[in-house]
């Protein structure tokens, strides 16, 4: 049988017979004529070979076959009415799945202590899954349904058919041992030129903003250890002379940690780091990453600073 053959509205119409057992009360429910409905009732009989309701002084009796089926097909439109439902009342505590998040430490540290709960409240099936950044915008995986949406704030100019929108801003900061002999006089450019340095590349690369900045001043620094993580230099810093420049939510979650730790100014003026969300157009409409979009959204308007 070749179903593309086959009017499934149809089967709305016998539902409404099969309960009216009268075809001027289904014309008046289906908002269609009689003629209408005698018309579309003369198909749904051809499509099953069968009279399926015949007139009776009662109304429209039911055939045999009728009763037979009637309970398949009132199956099949309860599980049509309980998907399209399920697409616009954004009822989600009955989804299971995976909703991949590509974004780096300091978004786990930050956002995803505020998202989590949100998330599982309305839907405890759903399993949030974070997957690192490798310093540049997963392109690819968006729009293969790799990940499901990005979180960083180092995207840039994006590609103009992906949605993007604003979270939160943060600046950068240094994060010093309070025992650092550098700093005894306080921390200005001189002597942070002169320091040794830990930094964070994710892509291997020995010259991000900061050397940037120096070089256009005609300076460079030092630089002791290069990590792949956000949140992992600070540990190093301890009862050392090494200084990290970093985003200040990096910084303020380190000094809590580790009270040998101090958070001072940067003597270098740099621009403050806009981070994002951003997301395929496959998944712009679909309820369920609109929600978890905006539940991001209002998450992060706790993280942003004004410094």
């Amino acid at each position: 049988m070749n179903i593309k053959s086959k009017n499934l509205n149809l089967l709305l119409l016998f539902r409404v017979i099969f309960e009216e057992r009268n075809l001027s009360a289904a014309a008046q429910r289906l908002a269609m004529s009689q003629p209408a409905v005698s018309h579309a009732l003369k198909r749904l009989r051809q499509d099953f070979n069968d009279p399926l309701f015949v007139r009776h002084a009662r109304g429209m009796v039911p055939t045999p076959l009728a009763l037979a089926v009637a309970p398949r097909i009132n199956e099949i439109l309860r599980c049509s009415e309980q998907l399209f439902e399920g697409l616009v009342a954004e009822d989600f505590s009955q989804v299971e799945g995976t909703f991949v998040i590509a974004t780096t430490d300091i978004v786990e540290q930050s956002l995803m202590p505020l998202l989590l709960p949100k998330v599982q409240a309305k839907a405890p099936g759903l399993t949030l899954s974070c997957r690192g950044l490798q310093g540049q915008l997963p392109k690819a995986a968006l729009e293969q349904g790799g990940a499901d949406l990005a979180i960083a704030g180092f995207f840039g100019d994006l590609p103009g058919e992906l949605h993007q929108q604003a979270l939160f801003e943060d600046h950068f900061v240094v994060l010093a041992s309070r025992s650092n002999r550098q700093l005894q006089k306080g921390l200005d450019l001189n002597t942070y030129v002169a320091s040794r340095h830990l930094i964070t590349s994710l892509k291997g690369d020995l010259k991000g903003l900061v050397d940037q900045a120096l070089a256009a001043k005609g300076l460079r620094r030092h630089i002791a250890a290069a990590y792949a993580s956000f949140l992992a230099p600070a540990s190093a810093l301890v009862g050392s002379d090494l200084l990290l420049t970093c985003l200040s939510q990096v910084a303020r979650q380190a000094v809590l940690s580790q009270p040998d730790l101090q958070m001072l100014p940067c003597p270098l003026d740099l621009p403050r780091v806009q981070f994002q969300q951003v997301w395929h157009p496959r998944s712009h409409q679909d309820p369920l990453h609109r929600w978890l979009r905006q539940w991001v959204h209002q998450c992060s308007q706790a993280l942003g600073t004004k410094g």
